[in-house]
């Protein structure tokens, strides 16, 4: 009599994910041409790696303001204002902590910046359950802070001027200019940011067009 008990199937270890056909040999092409298999097959791979780029693409990550190319520059100022508005309404926060011209003040776009970009992580729809008490958490730190930058810059809801920079004896450099500390009136507030984001996005472009002159003028030099 034979004892041999037929091997238990292969049963997938639950601990580890299911494997991820990336270049379309899970597909079923058995019932068509060769020709139009190998399409299929090419455009199931395009079909994967865009959506995987897109959904990289969405994964919130810091913002470094003094870097972006004129069109990033304009876009990430738009859609920060949108949701600073988004949330000084949904939490009722007070001009002590986001005044109208907040975005006249480098500290306070810095740290509203990095307060939407967590935000950003920590409601993704992958986020794990408790990112959004982290993020309330953090964001409680977040609001002292914008008191203190808020105090220390002079802004508010009727008036306005410069954050005051005090400069350092023979500390900086030939073309610095202090800022204009004057204060002035808001009454125009969205008309303002619309300036300022044009301002912003000439000044970069003027920036980038100073580089490329530089690249180029250093390669005609080398020939």
């Amino acid at each position: 009599m034979n004892n041999t008990q037929n091997p238990a199937p292969d049963v997938p270890d639950a601990d580890q994910p299911p494997s991820v056909d990336t270049d379309g040999d899970g597909l079923d092409l058995s019932g068509l041409p060769e020709q139009v298999a190998a399409k299929a097959k090419r455009f199931a791979q395009q079909a994967y790696t865009q959506d995987l780029a897109a959904q990289l693409g969405q994964i919130p990550r810091p913002i470094n303001w003094r870097t972006l190319p004129p069109d990033d520059l304009e876009h990430e100022l738009l859609e920060l204002n949108s949701w600073v508005n988004w949330l000084r309404h949904e939490y009722g926060l007070p001009t002590q902590v986001i005044p109208p011209m907040w975005h006249r003040h480098p500290e306070l776009l810095w740290e509203l910046s990095a307060l939407r970009q967590h935000w950003l992580g920590c409601y993704d729809p992958q986020a794990k359950p408790n990112q959004a008490l982290a993020w309330h958490h953090d964001f409680a730190v977040s609001r002292e802070r914008l008191r203190d930058w808020v105090t220390t810059s002079g802004t508010r809801l009727d008036r306005d001027r410069p954050t005051r920079v005090t400069p350092w004896p023979g500390g900086e450099s030939e073309n610095w200019v202090e800022p204009d500390a004057s204060e002035r009136p808001v009454t125009e507030r969205t008309k303002d940011f619309v300036d300022f984001v044009a301002e912003q996005v000439a000044a970069r472009a003027a920036e980038q067009d100073a580089v490329i002159r530089q690249v180029i003028d250093a390669e005609q030099e080398r020939h």
